[in-house]
């Protein structure tokens, strides 16, 4: 099995980044730790035995094999299978690359209205409308909510709500190149902002971008290694502001938990493209 798609905050850790700038809080979070191979947040920091892990990645009919021809280069990932049935998106010489599209995720919790740029991340967003118009996202549950004081994002996109799954292909990186520094980080800081509104691809590292994506509702500062796609409406920043205003659930081992399960569930009901 893959690594775990997840936002990788280890190497920007609160403390870490707070040591580099001199800003303090009155009552620091824990660091964001990093996820490991198969573990969700909260349960125990252990990988699945191989027969376990067998059994998770057991490929569907309709897997997608091989690698397209055009420049966004998609790729089959055999290790790591999608759980739904789906396949390599359509790879067109030019990849569209200008103008935006406009994607409704209809929630339990409410309208989320995300606007995807083109000219930002077009091989990102070819993806992100495959995987839409295959219905990919359909009945799934956003897996991950964090609230730590500088990094606030809700994270979807993997079927099985696990954090470990995708869609069974990855892609390189179309990383951001214009985010300002995080607000008084001094100009040899990596940190960048990436702020409320902010739609982005997570990843296990370079080029392993599939369907797990993050909305941030809270300015969040992180390493600018995280592909930029979009923005989320003013509406639907309102309903993860309730998500997130709900908390997390808590562990027998962390009572009071900044990164885990949300405890307000946010199902994505349908993902459709508006228009043309």
């Amino acid at each position: 099995m893959r690594a775990t798609r997840v936002i990788a905050c280890a190497a920007l850790s609160v403390a870490g980044l707070l040591a580099t700038t001199g800003t303090t809080f009155a009552a620091p979070a824990p660091a964001p730790a990093p996820l490991q191979l198969g573990v969700q947040p909260g349960s125990a920091d252990v990988a699945p035995a191989p027969a376990e892990a067998s059994q998770l990645v057991a490929a569907p009919a309709g897997t997608p094999s091989g690698t397209t021809t055009g420049p966004c280069k998609y790729t089959a990932t055999p290790d790591d299978p999608s759980p739904r049935p789906v396949s390599l998106p359509p790879d067109p010489t030019p990849t569209p690359s200008k103008g935006v599209v406009r994607v409704l995720l209809a929630t339990n919790q409410g309208p989320v209205l995300l606007t995807l740029d083109r000219a930002k991340a077009p091989c990102t967003v070819q993806s992100f409308l495959h995987l839409a118009k295959s219905k990919f996202y359909n009945f799934t549950t956003c897996h991950r909510l964090t609230l730590y004081p500088t990094l606030k994002v809700l994270q979807c996109g993997d079927p099985t709500g696990s954090g470990e799954r995708g869609p069974g292909y990855s892609y390189k990186d179309e990383l951001p190149t214009d985010l300002p520094r995080w607000p008084n980080d001094p100009p040899t800081s990596l940190a960048r902002l990436y702020a409320r509104g902010t739609l982005a691809m997570a990843n296990a590292g370079p080029n392993t971008n599939g369907s797990q994506f993050f909305l941030t509702f809270g300015d969040s500062r992180l390493r600018p290694d995280y592909t930029v796609f979009g923005t989320i409406d003013r509406l639907g920043l309102k309903v993860l502001d309730r998500v997130a205003a709900a908390g997390i659930v808590p562990t027998a081992e962390d009572p009071a938990p900044v990164d885990g399960t949300p405890v307000r569930t946010t199902n994505i009901l349908v993902a459709q493209r508006l228009g043309f």
